[in-house]
């Protein structure tokens, strides 16, 4: 399964493709094109990246035992958060976006794909293992349920604990310079249960970093401001690779060989992410900047940092490149 990704090389290529347009059809070209087709906007070209990637893991649940899909569904969490929060925006008026169809890999999604308002996304969550969000606010929602997928990681992946810890740290430091006020108590409490009450009640940036655990604290190594967010992000991402590769290496065939091998899934899907926005800010100059900046929506990628979008695709687990 793990052949199926691109790796450092192949995104590197679709990142000096020149254009959007140009990657995007080198891309459907290669083992992504599964989804993606030539002609999809930058936007729609980065969404069907991940549906690709959701794909091969439900491929690998049909394969696995009761423990595997256990691991595969809190491994897979990010994307349950992605389609709740598109679902909630669409609510609010925005064109509907095809969800990532989880099938049995979801945890509530097959509800909370039917609710009709706010209110009732939240009770659907209330109802299930992601517990009340507290709010039915687009922020309450996200930053809970992305504590609360740490939390699960942890408990039900040992072995990913430092990168659900990182995550936290970086959910951390994002909400501390946005500014937006106190973090919702349900998030509070999951993220407190991965790192702490002293980093969760950290009042900068700077005192977060003295309050965090070791597990967590090495995602932020050299995080000052804002402007370094986008590279500790890409430095988290890097990390996963490396242990992830390490888990498939050393590891006879068993649970620790999925988790790598869905960890190596998940970050050749962010990279190639990145390489397609890459190239559409090398590509076609304003507008495609702004097109790019408009897809980054969830994406994780900081457009408007051309080195931390380098520094993605940069040397990892090695792979095929694109054919």
């Amino acid at each position: 399964m793990t052949s199926r990704r691109l790796g450092s090389a192949g995104a590197t290529r679709l990142g000096e493709a020149g254009s959007w347009e140009d990657a995007v059809e080198l891309l459907a070209a290669s083992t992504y094109g599964h989804d993606v087709r030539a002609g999809q906007t930058l936007a729609e070209a980065q969404h069907a990246v991940v549906d690709t990637m959701v794909w091969n893991l439900r491929v690998l649940a049909g394969w696995s035992p009761r423990e595997g899909v256990a691991i595969l569904r809190a491994m897979v969490a990010p994307v349950e958060v992605a389609n709740t929060l598109d679902h909630l925006e669409s609510l609010a008026g925005r064109r509907p976006r095809a969800p990532h169809r989880l099938a049995g890999l979801g945890t509530a999604w097959q509800r909370v794909q039917g609710a009709t308002t706010p209110a009732e996304v939240r009770q659907e969550l209330a109802t299930s293992a992601w517990g009340d969000p507290g709010s039915d606010d687009l922020r309450a929602v996200g930053v809970t349920m992305e504590a609360v997928a740490a939390d699960r990681l942890v408990s039900v992946v040992p072995e990913a604990t430092p990168w659900a810890a990182g995550s936290v740290a970086l959910l951390l430091a994002r909400e501390l310079e946005a500014g937006q006020g106190p973090l919702p108590e349900p998030c509070r409490v999951a993220a407190a249960r991965v790192v702490g009450w002293a980093a969760v009640r950290a009042g900068s940036v700077q005192e977060l970093v003295g309050a965090l655990p070791r597990t967590a604290s090495w995602a932020l190594t050299g995080v000052s401001g804002p402007h370094d967010l986008w590279r500790a992000e890409a430095r988290w991402w890097r990390r996963v690779d490396r242990d992830a590769g390490a888990m498939v290496r050393r590891s006879p065939p068993g649970h620790e060989v999925l988790v790598g091998a869905v960890a190596l899934l998940s970050v050749d899907a962010w990279r190639v992410r990145a390489a397609l926005e890459l190239a559409a800010l090398g590509g076609n100059g304003g507008s495609a900047q702004g097109s790019a900046r408009e897809s980054a929506r969830g994406s994780g990628v900081g457009s408007d940092l051309r080195s931390a979008l380098g520094s993605a695709l940069g040397p990892g687990e090695d792979a095929h490149e694109v054919a």
